[in-house]
């Protein structure tokens, strides 16, 4: 069985081809009818004005008056009215007596005969016109009268007229040239209309309006649905579309549709990944609060038409690859302890077995307080267990780089003081990545390679030292080196992203995200990150983070 044929639907171009050839056409035909109806009427009045001229000419005439007192009026009007009627163009020139018989007409066996028509208000000295049937069949005509002085008694008549038959052969005529004139603007709009339709029908892909709704409602619904961010620039590099999770990647605010990528306050190496001609492949940036991946590709057909942007979030990707980091630089210190605690084993077995059992316990017993010092030193100046954990493993990993890590005495944080609005994990990523640069830029300088760390709370309006419980105080880290310093022309370029201390310039991938990922960090919760000079001759990185207080309702105070 053959399964019928189902029809679809005519597309949009096609459906307002229809209307507007219809539309085109009735809008023709309109002004057809009217310009006939209006020439008609025309035609009419301008053959009235012809006639009652011509007709009150011929009784004006002093011609006419001799001939009508002469004693054969008929044989002295019959080649005047013949002549008149010629050259004015009208179709008869009866003149007549006052009672109505004729003396000329353009018939010769009419002559004689009673005039068809009213005469009566000519007869009262009016010239008037009417629409009357007479022997040459309808007609408009004018009837005047002839007075052998003015005032005086009406001697004669004369009517002049012009057929209906001629009037509607020279509307004829005109509604010819109309119609031609009608068909050529037909043609002309329907050609137009096909043209504009061709191209509505090569943008739309041939799709009807149900198509395109139900697109439409797709394209929302997806927009909407897709977590990755979504930015489209159009030619003049302005935001064409942007969906919402590029506003919220992009920190976004307002209607931004329209406004050009330069003004949207974003980082400038994100604005230069927007703008560049050329892909840009799973490139990492950042922006205020967050690091994201950006790819784009430049949308073009025979020139350049725009720009496709996809966004990825890479913030918590990027936080645990931190951590990973860190716990691998755990694991690394924990291995390099491991093969140091062999060796003092091994040293305090030879010293038992050569029978010197005081000096191995004098040598095991102090690396055990220089350790444990350490350990209780952190301990109790940082009762917060994830800042106490963090510090001990970077001591252990500044140690394997022949760098001392030291607390300043004014270090203390106590357990519990920090708010639940400010994330461990942000504490680990700025202090983490500050010991981590200050712990490279002091590796291999000259003299006793040091890393400096104080961690405190401090008064908002206090800018450098003094203990604060206020719920308006601020947690104050501040990480200090013994390196070469950063030279006062780069203190802007060191929180760019690429920015690393061993390759001022852009950095190899995968490094130079350091300090950028400290200050957003700093950033997000509030704080600031400010650079100076440490004592030490180095540089000297201070994050000062907002301690607010938390009302039971957990609204900040």
């Amino acid at each position: 069985m053959r399964t019928p044929r189902i029809r679809r639907p005519r597309s949009l171009a096609g459906q307002l081809f229809a209307m507007q050839i219809v539309l085109v056409a009735v809008v023709v035909a309109g002004c057809a009818v009217f310009t006939y109806v209006s020439d008609r009427r025309q035609a009419q009045e301008a053959a009235r004005r012809q006639v009652t001229a011509a007709a009150t000419a011929v009784a004006a005439s002093p011609a006419v008056r001799a001939a009508v007192r002469g004693p054969d009026p008929a044989g002295a009007l019959g080649p005047y009215a013949g002549q008149v009627r010629r050259d004015t163009g009208v179709d008869f020139v009866t003149i007549m007596s006052p009672r109505g018989v004729r003396w000329t007409h353009p018939d010769p066996s009419r002559i004689g005969d009673r005039f068809l028509g009213h005469t009566g208000p000519a007869l009262r000295g009016r010239t008037f016109s009417e629409t009357y049937t007479g022997t040459l069949g309808p007609s408009v005509r004018a009837v005047a009268p002839v007075r052998e002085e003015p005032g005086g008694e009406v001697t004669a008549l004369v009517s002049a007229g012009i057929t209906v038959d001629a009037i509607s052969a020279e509307v004829r005529r005109q509604v010819a040239a109309l119609l031609a004139m009608a068909v050529a603007a037909l043609a002309l709009g329907g050609a137009g209309t096909y043209l504009l339709n061709t191209r509505l029908r090569r943008h739309t892909h041939g799709m009807n309006a149900a198509e395109l709704s139900r697109m439409h409602d797709y394209h929302e619904a997806a927009l909407h649905a897709v977590r990755e961010g979504l930015l489209m620039l159009d030619g003049q590099r302005c935001v064409a579309l942007v969906n919402d999770g590029g506003r919220e990647l992009l920190g976004l605010r307002g209607d931004v549709v329209g406004r050009r990528v330069t003004d949207l306050g974003l980082p400038a190496s994100l604005t230069g990944a927007l703008l560049a001609s050329e892909p840009r492949v799973d490139e990492v940036h950042l922006t205020a609060e967050r690091v994201v991946v950006v790819n784009t590709s430049p949308v073009s057909s025979g020139e350049r038409r725009g720009t496709v942007v996809t966004l990825r979030d890479h913030t918590e990707l990027q936080a645990l690859s931190g951590e990973l980091d860190s716990v691998r630089g755990f694991a690394e210190a924990l291995r390099s302890q491991a093969h140091e605690a062999a060796n003092r084993l091994h040293a305090v077995v030879s010293l038992i077995e050569l029978g010197r059992a005081e000096e191995a316990v004098e040598f095991a017993t102090a690396e055990l307080e220089l350790a444990q010092a350490l350990t209780d030193r952190v301990v109790a100046a940082v009762a917060e267990p994830v800042l106490a954990a963090l510090l001990l493993g970077k001591a252990a990993q500044a140690n394997e780089h022949g760098v001392e890590l030291v607390l300043t005495d004014d270090t203390h944080i106590d357990d519990g003081l920090l708010p639940p609005g400010l994330p461990a994990r942000d504490l680990v990523t700025i202090l983490g990545n500050l010991i981590d640069n200050a712990v490279e830029a002091a590796t291999g300088s000259r003299g006793a390679a040091r890393v400096t760390v104080a961690i405190r709370t401090a008064r908002a309006d206090d800018d450098d030292s003094g203990d604060s419980a206020d719920g308006d105080g601020e947690l104050l880290l501040r990480v200090g080196d013994s390196g070469p310093g950063v030279a006062p022309e780069a203190v802007e370029e060191v929180f760019r992203r690429g920015w690393s201390t061993k390759s001022p310039g852009i950095a190899p991938h995968g490094r130079g995200l350091g300090l950028a990922l400290v200050r957003q960090a700093a950033r997000r919760n509030g704080g600031t990150v400010t650079l100076g000079r440490s004592p030490a001759g180095g540089a000297e990185f201070t994050v000062r983070l907002p301690l607010r207080v938390r009302t039971p309702e957990g609204a900040t105070a």
